[in-house]
């Protein structure tokens, strides 16, 4: 009789019993129970204690070192973090430290992403900075503007209840209409630039810029002005905008310029087609005492004036062009000044608007 073991045939080794008979299969013991059946079967049986040995051991081996593998890695991955995200806790408590009051402080940069991340948040904090800056100062210039109107209607009224005789009711009423109207055209214009701060912009139509300008132009000749007004070289140009704000922008560089003539100012209007696009060219020149190239990008700020404008009837308030600027970048154009010989004119200031034109049928 042979036994067949994964694919190895071996002898019966001998015999215990009538029914069992013990054999060797790989120098393994194994107990094989026979019957004596038509078919011939034999059935084989093998003891288990060396698999629950195993089965023990294995058991007992991952039980104790899993949990301190676990415990290992767990470890590792504390340090390692710790270590990594400590720069990032030292910027957020050095961003947490810096004030309303203490923008100019900055935080420490490195060469890492780290680093690149400091370096966005330093010119976040420098934006900030420079913000805070120009709102004081218009804040404080605003309270300043507001508050000489006042001062000068309260000064001519006490004046006029101390001593009558000394200020007839018709100067005292010229004075309070003439502050009253600076004033009036102060805080309309801080209302204007707030709004656009904001974003805030009126609904937009096709508008010709040149019939503004004659407009304005007429109205200059029917105030009576001594100041001579061209307009022949204004021709045909159409722009997409509010006809309120940009009214606004021509009357401002049109007082302007009235303003600081000698005794004439050039109004013109012209198409150009450039780089990118049609594009309408508003230009007042005057014929005075010009805008200093230092002082040109300066002269936009909100209540600049320069020093031969210092005086507060010939000065204005100091936001015309300012406001000019805003309503102009609004509209997706420029505005810049330069010489009078760039136009032709010899001397004064050139103003010139740039604006996207309107080419729509």
């Amino acid at each position: 009789t042979e036994v067949v073991n994964d694919g190895d045939a071996a002898e019966l080794a001998g015999t215990d019993g009538e029914d069992a008979t013990t054999v060797t299969v790989d120098d393994e013991s194994w107990l094989a129970a026979t019957e004596d059946t038509d078919a011939g079967m034999l059935t084989v049986a093998r003891p288990m204690e060396h698999v629950d040995d195993t089965v023990s051991a294995t058991t007992t081996l991952l039980v104790v070192t899993v949990p301190l593998m676990v415990l290992l890695v767990g470890l590792v991955v504390w340090v390692v973090t710790g270590r990594a995200l400590r720069p990032v806790e030292r910027l957020r408590r050095q961003v947490d430290s810096i004030g309303a009051s203490d923008l100019s402080r900055r935080v420490d940069a490195g060469d890492d992403e780290l680093g690149a991340l400091a370096a966005t948040m330093n010119r976040m904090l420098g934006r900030l900075e420079q913000s805070q800056a120009v709102q004081r100062r218009f804040v404080s210039d605003a309270s300043h503007e507001l508050r000489s109107p006042l001062a000068t209607m309260r000064q001519y009224a006490e004046l006029a209840v101390a001593h009558p005789e000394t200020v007839p009711t018709e100067e005292l009423g010229e004075v309070v209409v003439a502050e009253g109207e600076r004033m009036q055209d102060l805080v309309e214009g801080l209302l204007l630039l707030a709004r656009l701060d904001e974003g805030q912009r009126p609904p937009t139509a096709p508008v010709d810029l040149d019939d503004l300008v004659l407009r304005d132009a007429d109205r200059l000749r029917r105030t009576g002005t001594a100041v001579e007004v061209d307009t022949s070289g204004v021709g045909a140009g159409r722009v997409e905008g509010n006809d309120r704000l940009l009214a606004r922008v021509v009357r401002n560089l049109v007082d302007n310029a009235v303003r600081h003539a000698e005794g004439r100012i050039t109004l013109r209007v012209r198409g150009e087609s450039t780089e990118l696009g049609e594009r309408v060219l508003l230009t007042v020149a005057d014929d005075g005492a010009g805008v200093p190239p230092e002082d040109r990008e300066r002269i936009f700020d909100r209540f600049t004036r320069l020093d031969e404008g210092r005086a507060r009837d010939a000065g204005g308030s100091g936001l015309g062009l300012a406001i000019v600027r805003d309503v102009v970048e609004a509209h997706g154009g420029t505005v810049s000044v330069g010489a009078g010989e760039a136009a032709g004119d010899g001397t004064g200031a050139v103003f010139t608007v740039d604006l996207p034109a309107d080419t729509r049928e």
